[in-house]
């Protein structure tokens, strides 16, 4: 697939922390875990920073679903139900993904939020993209920039996959299942800011005792969250849960709380470690986030709904 060339100046220019409100989309395979949840809810309450103009299910497959399908069915009732807390309308809003995986390098998967998507970035105007934020299996983002190449040069893809430039492997959930899909998004030279799992984004921990104390008893959603968490940590001892999706609406909500740099895209060729580069196009890599500035500002916003 051959994409539109950016200007590395171009690039680069896309690539600079947003310094105020931007147009996004939410890419979430919400009932995966229960950290999506977190993330979805962070971005809706983050109005002064982010404009949520859709919201993607994304397929997965794991022990909470029989299929990529019916992981992202199961996403998108669980995307109506936080809607649902929150008192936002769902309608034109929230659009059901793909039902399979990306199955190669250049077959896309059209679906509701394909569509969605393509129309909404090739109505941004030039200087303003829109950002993507995929927190899931990057399918649904892929077979956009598949159908619709010319993309490239609205949109700014906000990831959180895969793990740091110096684990030993990849072993990811969002990447692994997903390899074709996070090759073409690397491979295609849009701007891409890149937050890794392990080494990273694994410093967001929280435990039940914590969400208890700022989240329960206040507001539908903040019940809401707690009780979720509270299920997940069943028969579960001395246990903290990665909130791992967090940190890419933190990013947009203030980028001084993750510490960042423009690097040479690296290389993927499966579930092994990163191929470190130096003469491809830039992406930004985040490889810090401060856990208690984000937590912070997520409890604060949930406990104004009181």
């Amino acid at each position: 697939m051959n994409f539109p060339a950016l200007a590395e100046e171009q690039r680069i220019q896309r690539l600079m922390p947003p310094s105020g409100k931007v147009r996004a989309v939410l890419d979430t395979d919400t009932y995966n875990e229960v950290d999506d949840q977190f993330a979805v809810v962070h971005a809706l309450l983050s109005p002064e920073r982010i404009q949520v103009e859709g919201i993607y299910a994304a397929p997965f497959h794991n022990d909470r679903s029989s299929s990529p399908e019916d992981g992202m069915e199961k996403s998108y009732d669980e995307i109506l139900r936080l809607l649902d807390r929150l008192h936002v309308k769902s309608d034109d809003l929230v659009h059901k993904g793909s039902k399979q995986y990306l199955p190669d390098g250049q077959t896309p998967v059209s679906s509701p939020a394909t569509k969605d998507l393509i129309e909404r970035a090739r109505a941004c105007p030039d200087d303003e993209p829109l950002y993507v934020v995929a927190i899931g299996a990057i399918t649904n983002v892929a077979s956009t920039l598949l159908l619709a190449p010319d993309i490239v040069e609205k949109i700014v893809i906000v990831w959180l996959g895969g793990h740091s430039l110096q684990w030993p492997n990849n072993y990811e959930f969002n990447l692994s299942q997903d390899i074709p899909a996070v090759q073409i998004v690397f491979n295609s030279g849009v701007p891409l800011i890149h937050i890794p799992c392990l080494g990273v984004a694994s410093h967001l921990l929280t435990t039940v005792h914590e969400t208890n104390h700022y989240l329960s008893g206040g507001s539908e959603i903040g019940d809401y969250l707690n009780n979720i968490l509270v299920e997940y940590s069943a028969n579960k001892y001395a246990w903290s849960k990665v909130i791992w999706d967090i940190a890419t609406t933190a990013f947009l909500v203030n980028p001084d709380w993750t510490e960042h740099e423009l690097i040479s895209t690296p290389i993927l060729s499966g579930t092994g470690p990163w191929e470190l580069t130096t003469n491809r196009h830039s992406m930004r890599y985040v490889s810090y986030v401060n856990r208690d500035a984000i937590f912070g500002d997520i409890f604060k916003k949930i406990k104004s709904l009181s």
